[in-house]
């Protein structure tokens, strides 16, 4: 079994033009390109012809006015199995507690959170809200780690800013996107092994340069807390599949990565 922990995907009204402006956010990494439309079936149809059993979709309130309609997508994917729909709230936003309460009690059980997307470093107090917010409710997070191509010249998300957080939420559940910060996997294995946080593989793959050091890390980290992702549509589900597959790692480490932890993680 292989359940995918970081996925995309976006209303069928609203896909072309989100594909549109992400794909112009990402146009100097010529290792990022679409593979999918952007809506839920496409991404659907990908992954399960590339082999796999169950997506989440994290889903993104860039400015607290997305915040509700973001949810409502949300809510809206739990109508079909195959996804595990992740909500959003904004640190902004005056109404980020009843949404939490409106996903949970929709049955969603996590979030995702982009610090570079809102422009708010890990750091600040919203974030450290939020945080006690979904401790409270037995919520988990998936937040964005490291580089990403919206915010060049800022990480707003580094290992050390999600060492702190780790410091001071100790019982959170965290999932730090990207082996726990894009383009940072040496100060990822320095910072981050014993932290408590848990990391996705999303878009490992492509990150040749970085290979050595990211099977490192998934070898020096506790593998409870490691979950696989594609990052679809922004990586090739299959070699992202591959990357952990046909890797020297243990077996039953790539167990856990493919689906044990996930399925632990979400009950």
């Amino acid at each position: 079994m292989i359940i995918d922990f970081h996925t995309h995907s976006f209303p069928d009204s609203l896909a072309p033009r989100a594909m549109e402006v992400l794909k112009k956010n990402c146009s100097g990494l010529e290792a990022l390109s679409a593979h999918t439309d952007g809506t839920a079936l496409d991404a659907k149809n990908k992954l399960l012809a590339a082999g796999i059993d169950r997506a989440a979709v994290c889903n993104i309130a860039t400015n607290p006015r997305q915040e509700a309609n973001v949810n409502s997508y949300a809510i809206s994917l739990l109508s079909d199995p195959f996804f595990i729909p992740l909500g959003s709230v904004h640190p902004e936003s005056e109404n980020k507690e009843s949404e939490l309460d409106r996903l949970l009690a929709a049955g969603i059980k996590g979030v995702k959170l982009h610090p570079d997307y809102v422009r708010i470093p890990l750091s600040d107090g919203g974030f450290d809200r939020i945080f006690s917010m979904l401790t409270e409710r037995g919520m988990f997070a998936v937040i964005h780690a490291g580089l990403d191509p919206v915010s060049p010249d800022k990480i707003h998300a580094t290992p050390d800013m999600i060492k702190g957080v780790m410091k001071r939420h100790p019982t959170l559940r965290l999932v730090a996107a990207h082996s726990g910060g894009m383009c940072l996997g040496r100060e990822v294995l320095d910072t981050l092994v014993d932290s408590g946080v848990y990391i996705d593989t999303s878009l490992s793959s492509v990150r040749e340069d970085e290979w050595e050091t990211l099977y490192k890390l998934y070898n020096s980290m506790d593998g409870g807390h490691i979950l696989f992702g594609t990052d679809t549509p922004w990586s090739d589900p299959a070699r992202e599949i591959a990357f952990i597959r046909d890797s020297a790692l243990p077996e039953g480490l790539k167990r856990q990565i493919f689906s044990e932890n996930a399925l632990e993680l979400l009950k």
